[in-house]
């Protein structure tokens, strides 16, 4: 037999073993729950009590302790065997085809020992399932978020703002690299400081360090100052509000990052215009300001997460960019009701639609209300960038903005996909196996 590659090896096993009875077994019409019963005293406290029921394996814990579901069900459980012939062990992947297995399939026998359980099926196929996949399942709840702590902040944030030192961060053991993903993932947002800044490249290989750059129409790593090189008023010197980058895209750029790398007055107008100034940089955690709404204004929350807008970038030539379809300004888990993503950019909305749920006169109303928040003087985080000092940000909860400001600055930094730094913060972060019990459960 070829073992499960989750299977603990090198141990001693004694096994006990239920077979089912005639009446159980696939070729029979009525299946019914087979009195065989075991219970092991085994030294790990994970043994249980197991019956073949119809459909499935029933386990009851030994020590008593309850849990979310009792049955396996025999058609899931085959479906999951981890063995070499039925996953490619390099891959993790499949490697048979599911709906080959009868649907009725039940097994005729289950042995358990230490380990976990062996079950032998109608067709000779063994398969093992440690007691640490069978319990992670007994108790998995899949509408449970993954374990991140959130914490919110507002215009205190500026007084000592999360940050990691960019020597750390480029350490090849990836100690660095987890403490920055994880400062991202609770606060949203993080600096790293000391990084060198005559050279921009520093800067993108320091990003890179999280995963690799998203290209846009934008281009990928991006290096500019106030020359309306592309039509955006990101490349002005004018105040921005409070916003998210690319609500315009399906899938909206999930970090991004800002490094200053000069600011000063225009050429040869430096004595007569005055020193640069300005350009401070505002951030406002975007799930904060919609939990106020949602405690505060809960009509206006659900017609923000309600009302499906279209979203659009149409100011260079050629381009004109829109999601797959309309998306609200708050996207809400339905299944645990957390927020998921803010979608925030007055200057990119399109028309309010008629026919929604909401007319647009409610919409309206309920976006002052949040506008108001996000503007609120409690939530404004205001910081000023330095040269040394990227800031990176979590582009689905953080809003960014700035005042206006006089000179050139120049500023490089790049987008990131959302689900290349959640991989990275989970594979820093977490050992291999529960990665894996957790997203592929």
């Amino acid at each position: 037999m070829r073992r499960s590659f989750l299977a603990v090896r090198g141990v001693a096993r004694t096994r006990t073993t239920i077979r089912a009875s005639a009446s159980s077994r696939p070729c029979f019409p009525q299946r019914q729950a087979v009195g065989f019963a075991s219970t092991v005293r085994l030294t790990q406290a994970q043994a249980a009590t197991l019956v073949i029921v119809d459909g499935g394996i029933s386990m009851t814990p030994s020590n008593g302790k309850a849990t979310k579901r009792q049955t396996l069900p025999a058609f899931w459980l085959r479906d999951n065997c981890r063995c070499s012939s039925c996953v490619n062990q390099d891959t993790a992947q499949r490697n048979f085809n599911t709906f080959s297995i009868p649907a009725d399939i039940s097994p005729t026998k289950v042995e358990q020992d230490e380990n976990g359980i062996e079950v032998t099926w109608p067709d000779g196929h063994r398969s093992e399932y440690p007691w640490s996949f069978l319990r992670h399942y007994q108790n998995f709840d899949h509408r449970e978020n993954e374990p991140v702590r959130l914490r919110y902040w507002g215009a205190e944030a500026s007084e000592n703002p999360p940050s990691v030192a960019y020597e750390k961060v480029m350490l090849p053991d990836d100690s660095g690299v987890a403490e920055l993903t994880n400062k991202i993932r609770e606060h949203g947002f993080a600096f790293v400081h000391d990084t060198p800044y005559e050279d921009p490249d520093v800067t993108r290989r320091l990003l890179e360090r999280i995963a690799f750059i998203r290209l846009t129409h934008y281009g990928g790593f991006y290096d500019f100052i106030p020359d309306l090189a592309m039509a955006d008023t990101a490349y002005t010197n004018i105040a921005l509000p409070a916003h998210t980058d690319t609500t315009y895209f399906t899938d909206p750029a999930g970090l991004q990052s800002f490094h200053l790398l000069s600011h000063r007055g225009p050429p040869g107008e430096e004595k007569s215009s005055g020193p640069a100034s300005g350009g401070k940089s505002l951030l406002v955690d975007g799930f904060h300001a919609a939990n106020l709404l949602r405690e505060r204004e809960p009509r206006a929350f659900d017609i923000l997460r309600s009302v499906r807008l279209p979203w659009h970038a149409s100011g260079n030539k050629g381009i004109t960019i829109a999601p797959d379809r309309r998306y609200p300004v708050l996207e809400v888990d339905e299944t645990t009701g957390e927020l998921h993503r803010v979608r925030w950019n007055n200057d990119d909305r399109g028309v309010v639609p008629f026919g929604e749920l909401y007319s647009p006169e409610e919409w309206y109303d309920a976006a002052r209300k949040w506008d108001a928040i996000l503007r609120s003087p409690e939530l404004e985080c205001w910081i000023q960038l330095q040269p040394g000092k990227p800031l990176i940000f979590d582009n689905w909860r953080v809003l960014h903005g700035r005042s206006a400001f006089t000179g050139i600055r120049r500023i490089c930094g790049a987008y990131i996909n959302r689900d290349d730094f959640i991989s990275r913060w989970r594979n820093t972060n977490f050992p291999r196996q529960e990665i894996l019990d957790r997203i592929v459960g």
